[in-house]
C-alpha cells in the first residue's frame, strides 16, 4: 500500500485518520494542506476517484460566500474553482494509489489490503 493523507494538524479527523494506519502499522505519508496542497495531477486523480470535484466539497467550510460561489457557478467553472480554493475540500483526503477517500472513512480502508 502506498497511503497519502492530506489533512491538516488541527482538524479532528485528520488525526482519527492518522492513528488509524499507526495503530495499524500502516506507513503513510502526511501532506500538510496548510503547507502544500493537492497539485493539479493530484486533484484530478482524487476527483475521478471519488466521482467528481463536487463530492470534495465540505458543507461546513467556513467560508460560506465562497462555499456558495462554488455550488452556483457554472458546472465546467467548478473543479478549477475548487482547485483555486482548497480551503473549502473536507479533509482528511485519503489516497492509494488509483483510490481516494474524502473524510474519515475506516470502513472504505479496511478494503484497502
Amino acid at each position: 500500500m502506498n497511503i497519502q493523507i492530506f489533512g491538516t494538524k488541527k482538524d479532528f479527523d485528520c488525526k482519527k485518520a492518522e492513528r488509524y494506519f499507526k495503530e495499524r502499522n500502516i506507513r503513510f505519508q502526511y501532506i500538510d494542506m496548510n503547507e502544500k496542497g493537492l497539485s493539479k495531477g493530484e486533484f484530478r486523480s482524487v476527483c475521478q476517484a471519488v466521482g467528481g470535484a463536487d463530492k470534495l466539497i465540505d458543507e461546513k467550510c467556513k467560508d460560506k460566500d465562497l462555499l456558495a460561489l462554488i455550488r452556483y457557478i457554472a458546472e465546467e467553472q467548478k473543479a478549477d474553482k475548487i482547485f483555486e480554493n482548497q480551503k473549502v475540500i473536507k479533509l482528511p483526503i485519503v489516497r492509494n494509489g488509483k483510490k481516494a477517500t474524502v473524510g474519515y472513512q475506516p470502513e472504505v480502508w479496511k478494503g484497502w489490503d
